[in-house]
């Protein structure tokens, strides 16, 4: 009994700060969610406001652009904001399957076969993550400026996936080294080409690697906003530098960014969810076992 009343005792304790811990990680997600709802007055009031009359106000102010007529405000046309966010979804998307796509291919070649200064080429793979944004976005401004990438869709492309394949390949790496190479030795025996054994061999198994590696680089791409402000003026102009120069005639509007924020969190939120067994199981490394 003495054990078991133990046991009983550390697993309420664990429950009791889960649970903490997941309310005080919901608390800025609901607020976010709550300031999207409530009227002006309300975002402003001195004591913060729990219940309230939700509105859709901030959404619709996000999403069109009013003029003053003498009848009041009117809605003249759409905004930027939806157009922006296709782009983000267009370029981190499209950016994290090329990102996953290379990685994966070049983790297959490092952990197969052998490179010569395989741990220094892996080595300067990796330290391309190790400047920051900034430190590269002059020298990388010109050289877009000379070949007209700025503010275009293949330009963002292109220079996110290039910061995301090392991660990619360093990640696939540590999962495609957990596959067994006697599957290939198999497949090789029966016929198969080395390109039809990674085909129908190494990538059904490495699916939970994939899945994992995709959300981060996703993640990663989504997020930015050092290129995004400076690579960008308006054709290709993601999210987050809309939202943090969204000024209205009264100021800065809190409403309509906390609306356009967890409008910006649905599709990854969504990605994410979907990818989430895959995600539990990818961050253990446990996909394959010997």
């Amino acid at each position: 009994m003495g054990n078991k009343g133990k046991k009983r005792s550390i697993n309420t304790v664990a429950i009791i700060v889960i649970v903490i811990s997941l309310i005080l990680y919901l608390i800025p997600i609901y607020w976010i969610i709550a300031t999207s709802l409530k009227r002006w007055g309300d975002i402003f009031s001195p004591t913060p406001k729990i219940f309230f009359k939700p509105t859709i106000d901030n959404y619709v102010g996000l999403m069109t652009v009013r003029s003053m007529t003498p009848e009041g405000p009117k809605i003249v046309g759409t905004s930027e904001y939806p157009r922006q966010l296709l782009n983000s979804i267009i370029i981190g998307f499209v950016s994290t399957a090329l990102a996953v796509s290379l990685g994966t291919i070049s983790a297959y070649a490092f952990s197969r076969f052998k490179v010569k200064g395989k741990n220094d080429l892996l080595f300067f793979i990796l330290s391309t993550r190790m400047l920051p944004p900034v430190v590269v976005v002059i020298p990388l401004f010109l050289m877009y400026r000379a070949l007209h990438f700025i503010d275009t869709h293949f330009g963002m492309i292109l220079l996110y996936t290039t910061f995301n394949v090392s991660f990619a390949t360093w990640l696939m790496k540590g999962f495609i080294d957990e596959i067994p190479k006697e599957y290939e030795e198999a497949a090789l025996v029966d016929g198969y080409s080395r390109f039809q054994a990674f085909i129908r061999i190494v990538l059904p198994q490495a699916v939970t690697g994939i899945a994992a590696t995709a959300v981060f680089c996703l993640i990663t791409a989504w997020n930015e906003f050092a290129f995004a402000l400076i690579m960008t003026q308006r054709n290709a102009i993601t999210a987050p530098p809309s939202l943090a120069s969204r000024m209205g005639s009264s100021g800065v509007e809190w409403g309509q960014i906390a609306a356009g924020t967890f409008l910006f969190l649905l599709p990854v939120a969504v990605f994410t969810f979907i990818m989430r067994k895959h995600l539990l199981r990818g961050v253990t490394f446990g996909a394959i076992k010997k």
